[in-house]
């Protein structure tokens, strides 16, 4: 990962502070199997820098952009580089404190708490992950607000007090204007670094396609284009953002090389994610336009 990190331009400096970091916070070996190990690297280099001093600086962090910028890709891969437990949540309208914290379950002829995915991280020093942070009520971040200023702590009701870790980093991404989103308190919000995840940029994009593909050089910039095309059509408001989808695209690249069509494979892995039959027609309208309908998919590969 450091080389990597190199290669992209990130601060020597930045990393030889997270390697001090990784070896003042031991591991509890009890969690190690939940630090994760990306299968996709973020690309970015001003996002791993000012990712990378907030985390080293006790701050945390909220990732906000449009879809396929590699925001839930970016927390897993900081885990994975400061070696920490990642739990990641998974909010909805519906979560509430105890889905966090934690809740009363009987055990052995008496109530315990069984810990939830927030007191868990808060305990060993974890990287915990707000997914989709704005779909979630706010009341129901309310209860983490002392974890996330300069109190560190979680008032667990009917327990004690869990002051948190001094390694726990909390992680949260958004992305705006999808249904059920809305606006975040700004108690909430204050309590974040936030950072704007830029769209990838093509040199970056075809970086990630090389490097998780077999495709032969010259297939992939036409599988960098159709993605930028259709995400540029996205945030035009020509079509809707499902078919501008990253995993999609690379999902569809693997159908290719079981034998696939290409445009099968293009329209399982995009066109048909929208369920609109006009954004579908001008998603498969870009796929015909960058790829010859006669080319088979065995030769896109070395």
């Amino acid at each position: 990962m450091k080389e990597f990190l190199l290669q992209q331009g990130v601060s020597e400096n930045l990393l030889k502070e997270v390697e001090k970091f990784v070896d003042f916070y031991k591991l509890n070996q009890d969690v190690i199997y939940r630090v994760p190990k990306p299968r996709y690297k973020y690309y970015g280099k001003d996002t791993w820098n000012k990712s990378i001093a907030a985390i080293l600086t006790g701050n945390h962090l909220l990732l906000s952009g449009p879809k396929a910028t590699g925001k839930n890709v970016l927390a897993e891969n900081l885990a994975f580089l400061f070696h920490r437990p990642l739990w990641t949540i998974s909010l909805n309208i519906n979560s509430d404190p105890s889905s966090l914290i934690g809740s009363d379950t009987f055990e052995e002829g008496e109530v315990r708490l069984k810990k939830g995915p927030i007191y868990n991280a808060s305990l060993f020093g974890g990287f915990a992950v707000f997914d989709e942070i704005n779909m979630a009520k706010n009341e129901a971040l309310s209860v983490v607000h002392s974890a996330l200023d300069y109190r560190r702590i979680i008032d667990v009701p009917g327990y004690d007090r869990l002051s948190l870790h001094e390694a726990t980093r909390f992680i949260g991404t958004m992305n705006y204007g999808y249904i059920g989103t809305r606006d975040l308190n700004e108690a909430l919000v204050s309590r974040f670094l936030v950072i704007d995840i830029p769209t990838i940029t093509k040199t970056d994009l075809k970086s990630l396609i090389s490097e998780n593909t077999d495709l032969k050089n010259e297939y992939i910039e036409n599988f960098a284009k159709l993605f930028l095309d259709l995400e540029q059509k996205s945030l035009n408001s020509e079509i809707s953002s499902k078919s501008a989808d990253l995993r999609g695209l690379l999902a569809a690249i693997e159908l290719m090389k079981k034998g696939l069509s290409i445009r099968d494979s293009l329209q399982m892995g995009l066109a048909d994610k929208t369920f609109d039959q006009y954004e579908k027609e001008i998603v498969m309208d870009t796929i015909d336009t960058l790829f010859d309908k006669n080319l088979d998919s065995g030769e896109l590969f070395d």
